[in-house]
């Protein structure tokens, strides 16, 4: 079979003419059989937008050659070949392709001149000629703005005849219009615009993620890194690196690194390349000198709190007008790391009292005689995420550096560093940072509540790092359509959560099985009247709308636990649905004697009704049978926010808006299919909600399943 490709991105002034002389093919010819195939691209192949694959394997490119090997049926060229194929083949009808009027104006007006007295281009019946002109009309925004104007009364005629005439033709029209429609949708449902022409992207597009290995990447990381791959890979088809700015010794470990890489790949990230700031330490030191020596920075010792005060206010460093030896003397101990050293840093010598406060005469330098996890004992000298970073971005070619929006008042700074060496420019866009209600995204704050024991770990499951909420039961492909659907906004917001695990639940949901747990504080037991004697079990689907996940074994008892809530939701003799089982009526409803607990309810009588209608009932129940399989305990933790304001302000004290309890466990049992659940998976205990399972179960060992928030509540973190 042949086959017709068509680019529903391209021009429909191009694709359009070809698509309506095969429909017409297809619909008259006695071996018309030509598939059509929509690609959601700008061009096929080799910027051709439209393709034809013909019986015997010859691939045309091109609406010309296509419409010539088409040619071939008589039915598209009538009477008068020669004449149909100067439209088609010919190049006329190419003419009419063109998106603006001066350059269709020509040949609109030789078309309607052509027209007078015609009712079709060429002969007396409909042929290739009329579909290829009057679907590059059709398919041409300004040509057709013209006609639908009468601006050319000749060809307003024919138009309208040929489509009044071939009722088919609209079909085919919407047909290629759907695709155009669906794009617009798709990228509506995303929520986010990335066309923000980053500006120079004609020579390549070269983006950069530069993570600080001192800590695991959180929620606010992966947007970052996201925005970069997206530009570079998806956008631009550039080259992503990812490099670690290693500057701080005294922060970094190989464990931090190793766990940014890991995730990156967990996210579907591959960077192009991968480097490391530590692997410019000796062109970075010489930059510095190189500043020292032109008298564009100096050594300074003032203490860090004077330091701060002295920035603030617009007053110059005693140390600012040194002479250039007693500068470059001084970073020579600094080099050394010896006592003298460590007291002394170097400052850029840009502005004392400049309105933007981050081109007060910035530090460049630090001494720190602490071992480097890349580079040991070699360095007693860093320079500055500030100095860095500009400096390794035109080295390693990058383009555009993404910064996040917090960064705006050090553009400036990043532009000075590279006039003051003559480096490479560096385009720079700004983007928000993704901040969400009562969460912590400092790293330094996060870093406090793992060493004080407040939290488990970096992947404890109220941390909004990309290990915390995955062990919560993020799945990826969530958390990268939600971040996604941010886009690169420079708009800051404080995003709820309640979005963010709805987003998750549409993934989990279809393929989470379904299972039953009970709480067993307070459990009931009900006697099941009219169920068989002896226990058994029925084969069930595990999910009711997925069979593709298999099935489980439900187990049917005369005796049944079910939850104290339920229980106690009940009246008497009101019919309920027992879920995969069918209806019972309840018969006898037996309370606590204790007077301080009359609402308890200590047992129950069901009579089974199961020919009653389960539309009918109000009461939807899950259950447990007693007997039939074993039951597996699993306790159940939910957990809240670790912080009790929706946005802590800079003077905040932290330790003033700690949520007094974050952690809520709850011992139930569940049915005994729960043991063969792994650890990792994610399922759903029925009216309870979305579980990941943490900790398998293991005879003698509980399982432990953590609650998938789903949007329906503010969800702690």
């Amino acid at each position: 079979m042949a086959a017709l490709t068509i680019a529903s991105k391209a021009n429909q002034a191009v694709t359009l003419p070809v698509l309506l002389v095969v429909h017409y093919v297809n619909s008259n010819h006695q071996n018309g059989d030509i598939s059509i195939n929509f690609q959601d691209v700008e061009e096929i192949v080799d910027k051709a937008p439209v393709k034809l694959d013909w019986h015997d394997g010859e691939a045309l490119q091109s609406s010309a050659s296509i419409n010539a090997k088409l040619m071939e049926n008589k039915i598209l060229h009538g009477q008068d070949r020669q004449a149909v194929n100067e439209w088609v083949v010919g190049g006329r009808v190419s003419n009419l392709s063109p998106t603006d009027f001066k350059s269709i104006e020509g040949p609109l007006l030789e078309l309607d001149h052509h027209l007078t007295l015609r009712s079709y281009v060429v002969g007396s019946t409909l042929t290739a000629a009329d579909l290829a002109v009057w679907g590059a009309v059709r398919g041409n925004k300004v040509a057709y703005a013209a006609i639908k104007k009468g601006a050319m009364l000749n060809v307003t005629r024919w138009f309208k005849w040929v489509e009044e005439t071939n009722d088919w033709i609209a079909p085919v029209v919407q047909s290629l219009n759907a695709h155009a429609q669906e794009r617009k949708a798709a990228k509506s449902k995303e929520g986010a615009s990335y066309d923000i022409a980053l500006p120079d992207t004609d020579k390549g597009v070269v983006t950069r993620f530069p993570p600080e290995p001192s800590g695991y990447l959180h929620i606010g990381h992966v947007k970052a890194a996201l925005l970069n791959d997206y530009f570079a890979h998806e956008m631009y088809k550039g080259t992503l690196i990812c490099r670690f700015d290693d500057t701080n010794p005294s922060k970094e470990k190989e464990e931090f690194q190793q766990s940014i890489v890991e995730d990156l790949a967990l996210m579907g990230i591959k960077p192009d390349k991968t480097s490391h700031t530590s692997d410019y330490f000796e062109q970075l030191y010489d930059q510095c000198v190189t500043l020292l020596k032109a008298g564009k920075a100096y050594a300074d010792d003032t203490e860090r709190e004077t330091m701060q005060h002295e920035r603030f206010d617009g007053i110059a460093s005693k140390r600012r007008d040194a002479t250039i030896e007693e500068n470059l003397a001084r970073f020579e101990e600094m080099k050394k790391g010896n006592e003298e050293g460590v007291r002394w840093c170097v400052r850029a010598k840009i502005s004392v009292d400049n309105p933007n406060k981050a081109m007060r005469d910035p530090v460049i330098y630090r001494c720190n005689p602490q071992p480097h996890h890349r580079t040991g004992e070699k360095w007693k000298v860093y320079p500055t995420y500030d100095f860095a970073c500009p400096l390794v971005d035109s080295m390693e070619g990058i383009t555009h550096a993404l910064r996040t929006i917090e960064y705006r008042d050090r553009n400036p700074q990043y532009n000075w560093m590279l006039d003051a060496l003559n480096l490479r420019k560096v385009n720079i866009w700004d983007f928000a940072r993704m901040n969400f209600i009562r969460t912590l995204l400092s790293k330094r704050k996060l870093t406090k509540f793992v060493d004080s024991g407040h939290v488990w770990g970096w992947d404890d499951p109220r941390f909004p790092t990309i290990r915390g909420i995955r062990r919560r039961g993020m799945t990826i492909d969530a958390l990268r359509e939600f971040i996604l659907k941010q886009g690169p906004s420079r708009n800051i917001v404080n995003l709820d959560w309640t979005l963010f695990w709805a987003t998750n639940k549409k993934y989990i949901d279809p393929i989470a099985p379904r299972h039953t747990a009970v709480v067993l504080e307070n459990a009931v037991t009900a006697t099941v009247k009219g169920a068989r004697v002896a226990a058994y079990t029925e084969d069930k689907p595990k999910h009711g709308k997925n069979p593709e996940l298999g099935t489980k074994k439900v187990a049917y008892s005369s005796e049944i636990l079910i939850d104290q809530n339920d229980a106690q939701s009940f009246a008497q003799d009101e019919e309920i649905t027992l879920m995969n089982w069918g209806n019972a009526i309840v018969r006898k409803i037996s309370h606590s004697l204790n007077p301080l607990h009359t609402s308890l309810v200590t047992s129950l009588e069901l009579e089974l009704h199961l020919q009653g209608d389960v539309k009918t009932t109000k009461q939807k129940i899950t259950w447990l049978a007693k007997d039939g399989q074993e039951l597996i305990p699993v306790e159940l933790v939910d957990f809240d926010f670790l912080i009790t304001k929706d946005k802590l302000e800079e003077e905040d004290n932290v330790d003033d808006f700690l949520t007094e309890k974050t952690e809520f466990r709850t011992k139930a049992v569940a049915d005994g299919n729960l043991v063969d659940v792994k650890e990792g998976e994610v399922i759903q205990f029925e009216r309870k909600g979305y579980f990941r399972v943490d900790r398998a179960f293991k005879h003698g060992e509980s399982a432990v399943a953590f609650c998938i928030p789903t949007g329906k509540v503010n969800a702690g973190k």
